[in-house]
């Protein structure tokens, strides 16, 4: 099979198996993908993850196939979930969100590991504790 041109590589955060033409027709509708398709491709690969968005990486090619690739969940709705919370601050730096442990940041990290740009997991956990600072949550020992 001949390699196709991709005409377009598009990245969008989708509750895990609820997508659908409604939500995602907005994005994907100019693109000409069959919005139907995608969205079954999309709930089959997070069924198994509801309850977080996972992000999706759609790569369109000229004659208008599609192919889908998701990744983990978002840090935020991974941390939101490790620290049984609905969400973060309404004003980080000014109102504390709440607190997550050293041990969540670190479960965090261990399910996040193959998205960021690290192999360390100190690193990693480095950088997942900046997201929860940016949700206005406090990081414990």
């Amino acid at each position: 099979m001949a390699k196709q041109k991709i005409a377009r590589v598009v990245t969008l955060h989708i509750q895990a198996g609820e997508a659908g033409p409604a939500n995602v027709g907005k994005d994907l509708g100019p693109l000409g993908i069959n919005l139907m398709e995608f969205c079954r491709q999309y709930n089959a690969q997070t069924q198994d993850r509801r309850g977080f968005v996972i992000p999706a990486v759609i790569t369109v090619y000229e004659d208008r196939s599609f192919e889908v690739v998701t990744k983990q969940p978002t840090t935020a709705s991974l941390i939101r979930r490790v620290a049984g919370l609905d969400g973060g601050s309404p004003r980080p730096g000014h109102q504390n969100g709440g607190w997550i442990t050293r041990a969540q940041l670190r479960e965090v990290a261990q399910a996040k590991l193959p998205d960021l740009n690290t192999t360390d997991l100190d690193q990693a956990e480095k950088i997942v504790a900046g997201t929860a600072r940016s949700m206005g949550l406090s990081v414990r020992d």
